[in-house]
């Protein structure tokens, strides 16, 4: 007699539908893409100030990868989204201008808007609401314009100078400050644009919302609390750490305050 092969599970044979019937889906978003994170982890996602964005990418795939079953079953019988298509074609745009111009913004946010036009087109509204913190998850891993950081920076680097500055003269240390220049004794440090804390704030910021999404509470109160936290949080951080290099360059020299930022490169002030 010969051999009956094993008949697959209902619920084993309905997944793998699902993931065949988005194959073609994947291909063509990898055939646009690829090229795209390529470019990015040999340039900007190499430097120290934009290493979260991968991490970022590999996040937001595992929550959307998490809440793919809740999807599935949300949107089942619902009907697709026509609203789909012009996300679509606006999601194109964006990615032809940026991918041909060198415009980050456009070519990497892109993804977002093809994500969602997809998920209207081929599961309806219900998709799209299982799957919206995954999609706004990515917003942290695009990189900022030149001019926003550089319109942003200043202002943090001196509010950080202006704080470090008053605490350390209320403690009794021959400081003075001169925009973001601070002169302790007979030391000038830079206040450089990493102590800002610019990227640190946005890092923390896609930490700590990572962390309420996981956890799930109920309360509004207390997830919008601890957001909003997270920026006092980053600002008291970087003051910290402006202060302590400073201490340490006081007391021990111009050479020993930039050897204590060399585990951190991303941190370092000059």
């Amino acid at each position: 007699m010969g051999m009956v092969a094993p008949a697959i599970p209902r619920a084993s044979r309905q997944a793998l539908a699902q993931w065949l019937a988005w194959l073609p889906i994947i291909a063509g978003l990898m055939v646009l893409y690829l090229p795209s994170f390529l470019d990015l982890f040999r340039t900007i996602w190499a430097t120290d100030e934009q290493k979260h964005g991968p991490i970022v990418l590999s996040v937001a795939c595992w929550l959307a990868w998490r809440n793919w079953p809740n999807m599935w079953l949300a949107s089942h019988g619902q009907q697709t989204s026509t609203w789909g298509w012009p996300i679509f074609i606006v999601g194109l745009l964006l990615y032809i201008i940026g991918r041909s111009q060198d415009i980050l913004l456009f070519e990497v946010g892109s993804i977002i808007w093809l994500l969602v036009a997809i998920l209207l087109l081929t599961r309806g509204t219900a998709a799209l609401k299982a799957q919206w913190f995954a999609l706004f998850f990515m917003l942290f891993m695009i990189p900022l314009p030149g001019a926003l950081v550089d319109a942003l920076t200043m202002p943090m680097k001196t509010a950080v100078s202006f704080v470090a500055e008053h605490i350390l003269f209320s403690a009794g240390y021959p400081i003075a400050r001169s925009g973001v220049v601070l002169q302790i004794g007979q030391y000038k440090l830079l206040v450089a644009d990493a102590c800002a804390g610019l990227h640190t704030l946005f890092t923390l910021e896609a930490l700590g919302l990572l962390y309420l999404n996981i956890i799930r509470s109920d309360s509004l109160l207390r997830n919008v609390t601890l957001a909003i936290l997270i920026v006092p949080i980053s600002f008291t951080a970087n003051v910290i750490r402006v202060m302590v290099l400073t201490l340490i360059t006081y007391t021990s020299g111009t050479k020993r305050g930039k050897a204590s930022c060399m585990p951190l490169p991303a941190w370092s002030c000059s």
